[in-house]
């Protein structure tokens, strides 16, 4: 009935990879020359003016957009022309357009930045010199280091990102790569399609007016801050100008920023710190990115599996349901009434009758038996338990390697998702153990049902009338 496994993430419309570790460069260093080049490029091609009011800088996380001037709440402080952008349609254009009509988005861009990367002669050289080789994303993490979340959802969630990056390459190689050596000259290989993919995830902007996947130079150099608690303005794809069929992307600055301080955005309000380890290579310390999802579902053995599924599809979920726990959240609304309805059997099976398929839900929201709501919190309590004993380490011994500090960026990650994910356990055990100790307490369907019918008083007493 319960798995705890979380679904494989096959998405790859993100943006960022470094880690947060502070708002300010105190001094400015010196720009690289590789990125010294790309800014040089970018103004000579009239992408933005050398006056724009951000500019590449080296910060704590790497590289950055730093004030050139004080900058408003919600002030422009960059628009990127759309031949500035890498997307399916650049590639549509490309000399290997022909080939790549026919792949997945991602799978076309990432081709085409390997290919770009590996040529000497690419227009697109100076952008692809300031891209980074890996990031601290777990799916460039090697296997001591991935031994560190082992039990936890990021490290079977890793493996199975990495699974499908692998799968995808080993049918491009056969489809594309192989058949048209004359396109790809220089040998492509499995770590180059990673690499790609890692920087699709971590760098792309989506969610943008008729763009779910595009590289934006020099805007995604725009770092995270999870001080700003708004993703409204951050940016947007909108028209140049009133005669003009030209489309920019704009990029807002969402708080005030001082001149010398580093511009920031807030990448995604609702991803979890597994998500943002395995999208950016970060993890935040608010106790609400950490998450656990469960995964319940129908039994095909269930001898009631029909009608179960049916209600369940009756009211938008599945034979498979996925539940993310929040720490310090209440439990998903429709998460105990789809436990009820998995777990009724025995005497309560009589409500999977089409007599009450309209009404089945509403009863399924209130406890229906001590016996079901008993099923249910066993489940889950011993689901909690054997996900807990997957960790090779306690949440104290996790807190004491933090509080010794100086950790290795990904060892930080890896603690902190762990003590994360076991703290969710734990609260989501102490629900249920709270609900079993309440057990005799509550009042379930006969006894509602009896109050409906006049048949039980106030105090729980049973109600006879005498024959006048």
């Amino acid at each position: 009935m319960v798995k705890n496994r979380i679904r494989t993430i096959t998405a790859v419309y993100l943006k960022r990879p470094f880690t947060v570790n502070s708002l300010l460069s105190p001094e400015p260093d010196p720009l690289p020359p590789s990125v010294q080049t790309f800014w040089q490029w970018v103004c000579d091609e009239n992408i933005v003016s050398p006056k724009s009011p951000v500019k590449p800088g080296v910060v704590p996380e790497g590289l950055g957009l730093v004030a050139q001037r004080d900058i408003a709440k919600n002030e422009v402080v960059l628009e990127i022309p759309k031949r500035f952008w890498i997307n399916p349609d650049t590639v549509l254009s490309s000399e290997i357009g022909n080939v790549c009509s026919g792949l997945k988005p991602w799978v076309s861009v990432a081709l085409f930045l390997i290919r770009e990367k590996l040529r000497d002669d690419s227009p697109w050289r100076r952008y692809i010199d300031v891209l980074p080789e890996y990031t601290n994303s777990t799916i460039y993490w090697s296997e001591e280091e991935l031994s560190e979340i082992q039990g936890t959802q990021l490290f079977s969630t890793t493996l199975g990102v990495k699974e499908y990056v692998q799968s995808e390459f080993l049918k491009v190689e056969e489809e594309i790569l192989l058949p048209n050596q004359q396109l790809f000259p220089s040998s492509i290989t499995l770590d180059d399609f990673l690499w790609a993919f890692g920087i699709l995830r971590s760098r792309a902007f989506s969610r943008l007016r008729g763009q779910n996947l595009v590289l934006i130079p020099l805007a995604d150099l725009i770092n995270h801050s999870p001080s700003i608690t708004t993703e409204d303005y951050a940016y947007e794809i909108k028209g140049a100008g009133l005669f003009s069929r030209d489309l920019l992307f704009s990029l807002r600055s969402p708080v005030y920023v001082k001149a010398g301080e580093q511009a920031l955005i807030q990448y995604d309000l609702n991803k979890s710190n597994a998500e943002l380890a395995l999208d950016y290579g970060f993890i935040e310390p608010r106790a609400d990115r950490n998450a656990y999802t469960l995964t319940l579902e129908i039994s095909e053995s269930d001898p009631y599996f029909g009608d179960k599924l049916d209600i369940a599809e009756s009211n938008g979920l599945g034979e498979t349901a996925y539940f993310e726990i929040i720490l310090g959240c209440p439990l998903p609304p429709a998460m105990l009434p789809y436990l009820r309805l998995v777990a009724l059997g025995g005497t309560d099976a009589f409500l999977l009758e089409s007599i009450f398929r309209n009404s089945i839900w509403g009863h399924v929201e209130l406890p229906v038996s001590r016996a079901n709501e008993e099923l249910i919190c066993h489940v889950i309590r011993n689901a909690c338990k054997t996900a807990l004993s997957g960790y090779h380490t306690t949440i104290e011994e996790d807190e004491k390697l933090k509080e010794g500090g100086n950790l290795d960026p990904r060892l930080e990650i890896a603690v902190g998702i762990r003590a994360g994910e076991k703290k969710v356990l734990q609260q989501i055990d102490g629900i249920f153990k709270e609900r079993e100790l309440e057990l005799d307490e509550l009042e379930y369907y006969q006894e509602r049902r009896l109050k409906d019918l006049g048949l039980v008083g106030e105090q729980g007493e049973i109600i006879f009338w005498e024959p006048k």
